[in-house]
């Protein structure tokens, strides 16, 4: 068994220093050492290198790369075309999921909102089937003109209480200034007592349901020659 490298460097100073004295060897060992620093100079020039264990590590692991060899263009190019395949049909089969979500929620929408319009007429019907009945009995009622006169006014309040219901309301028109939102002048009336502009008088009564208006007021307006010239 030859000597490392370390071992001899080690005895060559400490024969050198004279600090140590080397411990005793076998047989082999003390027919080579080194008597001298030229000769100590000489046995780590032959000595052999001793290969570091990590340096073996890295060494196979290196082989083992070297022998799987790098990848070939074509194999990447196959493996990335593979690879966007299945990226592509991923996406088209999120876009077909999509696709049929968005026609049924399509349908759905449409069905609660043609359910939600029968529902209003509905509701909005019903509140004048009474109104009907009462048209239709007074009809078949042999009274006077009076009573006839009455029967109807009652059936006006009726009708104005079933409007009122669904927040169906009339356009107010009695000693307010014309309004061009909320009336339609179908002419003048000269006065000389009442201002300038004002509502006359209603000829068809307008509804608004809240703030929108269904139709405007019919008037006429307030003709005052006096603040004209004024």
């Amino acid at each position: 068994m030859r000597p490392t490298l370390q071992s001899r460097i080690r005895d060559g100073i400490e024969r050198l220093r004279g600090n140590a004295e080397p411990e005793a060897e076998d047989k082999t060992m003390s027919q080579t050492r080194p008597e001298t620093s030229e000769e100590l100079l000489e046995a780590i020039q032959n000595t052999d290198p001793v290969s570091d264990p990590a340096d073996d590590l890295t060494t196979g692991v290196e082989g083992t790369e070297r022998t799987a060899g790098p990848i070939r263009p074509g194999e990447q190019a196959d493996h990335e075309a593979e690879q966007l395949r299945g990226e592509r049909d991923a996406l088209l089969d999120r876009l077909a999921r999509l696709q049929a979500e968005f026609e049924n929620a399509r349908r759905r929408a449409d069905r609660e909102r043609s359910e939600f319009r029968e529902y209003a007429t509905g509701s909005a019907v019903e509140q004048f089937l009474p109104v009907l009945d009462n048209f239709q009995l007074a009809l078949k009622a042999n009274g006077t003109a009076e009573q006839l006169r009455t029967g109807v006014e009652l059936i006006a309040k009726q009708m104005e209480e079933a409007l009122r219901s669904l927040n169906v309301v009339p356009v107010e028109t009695a000693g307010v200034p014309f309004d061009p939102r909320l009336h339609e002048a179908l002419g003048n009336v000269e006065s000389a007592e009442l201002p300038d502009g004002q509502v006359f008088d209603e000829v068809r009564r307008g509804y608004r349901l809240r703030e929108r208006l269904l139709r405007p007021a019919l008037v006429r307006i307030v003709s005052n020659p006096q603040q004209k010239r004024a």
